[in-house]
């Protein structure tokens, strides 16, 4: 007669820590998720406490805050990059001078370029959007996809919200508003090529920030 052995729980304990392995991994995943939404902030703060240029006539400086939104999102992807945004407006808007001229608080939603601030996060998601679904792009190219996901994030959210805060905000007619908007262009064009350049170089030293997006 065969007797079948006892179960002395073994296995059982075997199956449990099978599936308690992958938990390390989820908590690595998640602190290091918060670490570059972190360094992202702190770097668009930099680019923000950068000297601007303010030219004649103009009322909102030309800063490099869009160089590091922008390359939050290419690189971050839509939620990260969204998020690293999030963080600079929240810990601005909380009172650290970390906005353009070293200004913080409430009192910049009462400033023209108020439109420009609240479109950031929106921006760095597109961009960041547009390059996770461009990554299967052969890599000679990666440079032209994120140049190309930047400048939509540019033209199609930035621009217009900014563009139509600014001329409420100081009773302009949409043709003067657009006029006075438009000379950020040239800029963000040279900043949008400058941010792909740096992305692409990003994702050839760490491919898994683009293959793995979040």
């Amino acid at each position: 007669m065969t007797i079948a052995p006892q179960d002395d729980g073994t296995a059982r304990d075997a199956a449990a820590l099978s599936l308690a392995v992958p938990v390390p991994t989820l908590r690595s995943s998640t602190a290091t998720d918060v670490a570059l939404v972190a360094t992202f902030a702190a770097f668009i703060a930099v680019c923000a406490l950068l000297p601007g240029v303010t030219l004649p006539g103009m009322v909102v400086p030309i800063t490099l805050q869009t160089f590091g939104v922008m390359l939050a999102g290419l690189v971050l992807g839509p939620r990260r990059g969204a998020l690293a945004v999030l963080l600079y407006l929240a810990v601005g808007l909380a009172g650290l001078p970390v906005f353009s001229g070293g200004t913080g608080g409430l009192a910049v939603l009462g400033k023209p370029s108020v439109g420009y601030l609240l479109a950031f996060p929106l921006a760095a998601a597109l961009a960041g959007y547009l390059m996770t679904r461009l990554r299967r792009a052969r890599p000679s190219t990666l440079p032209v996809m994120a140049f190309l996901a930047a400048t939509a994030g540019s033209l199609l959210v930035i621009h217009p919200i900014g563009i139509a805060a600014m001329g409420a905000r100081l009773g302009l007619s949409a043709q003067e508003a657009i006029t006075a908007g438009s000379v950020f262009l040239p800029g963000d064009v040279i900043k949008n090529v400058f941010a792909a350049i740096v992305a692409a170089a990003v994702f050839r030293a760490f491919p898994d920030l683009l293959t793995r997006r979040r």
